[in-house]
């Protein structure tokens, strides 16, 4: 019976596996997801008004090249010694080593450095001629993007672009049952601020990072 086979493969109840059915018209795979989905935001609502105050810090270098430190805290010391919750915090130590970014989430961002950046696209949009109501829609469009680059949690997952940082976070939190936030990072590259031959280091470790998760 599909009913209690989605049961065995998402862990859902039996009244949530039927809706599910029931919603995607007897799909199982869009059952699946729907749940999931629905699992996921049940636990950030939860998850919302509670505390992550243990965790870990993680620790990666390229080669020598580039080093990364970041603290991402969850509720519990039993969570930050589970296996998923130690490869969390490795995957985005070397998200971080990877992508460069500059900022957890969008709240750390300046106010002068926001405005500015809509300064820079309102211009260029008046340029090209564009209404005013269009112009303000594609400085959403384009303020959504420029945090997905300097926002560590709005990255595309190096070893998974399909999901950001932030739902690779949700899914663990979920599976393990607590809350998870990335709280602070460092990342130091070698050489940087001193002139020289500039070399690709952050490829290098995307690269790697791909080659990691096909294993």
């Amino acid at each position: 019976m599909e009913i209690m086979k989605l049961k065995e493969v998402t862990g859902a109840g039996i009244k949530n596996c039927k809706e599910a059915l029931e919603a995607c018209k007897g799909d199982f795979e869009k059952a699946v997801a729907f749940l999931r989905e629905k699992g996921k935001a049940s636990f950030e609502k939860k998850a919302a008004t509670r505390e992550a105050a243990d965790g870990a810090v993680g620790v990666y270098s390229h080669f020598g090249k580039i080093g990364v430190m970041v603290e991402i805290n969850c509720e519990t010391d039993f969570a930050a010694k589970t296996e998923d919750f130690q490869t969390l915090v490795k995957d985005v130590a070397m998200q971080i080593a990877a992508s460069n970014p500059q900022y957890v989430n969008e709240t750390e961002v300046p106010t002068k450095e926001l405005d500015k950046e809509r300064e820079v696209l309102r211009k260029k949009a008046k340029a090209e001629k564009k209404p005013d109501n269009i112009i303000e829609k594609m400085l959403e469009g384009q303020v959504k993007k420029y945090y997905a680059d300097v926002c560590l949690v709005y990255q595309p997952f190096v070893k998974d672009p399909s999901k950001t940082i932030k739902d690779v976070v949700t899914e663990v939190g979920a599976k393990i049952g607590e809350k998870i936030s990335i709280r602070r990072f460092v990342r130091f590259e070698l050489g940087e601020g001193i002139e020289k031959k500039q070399e690709n280091f952050a490829e290098e470790v995307k690269k790697a990072s791909k080659a990691t998760s096909k294993k």
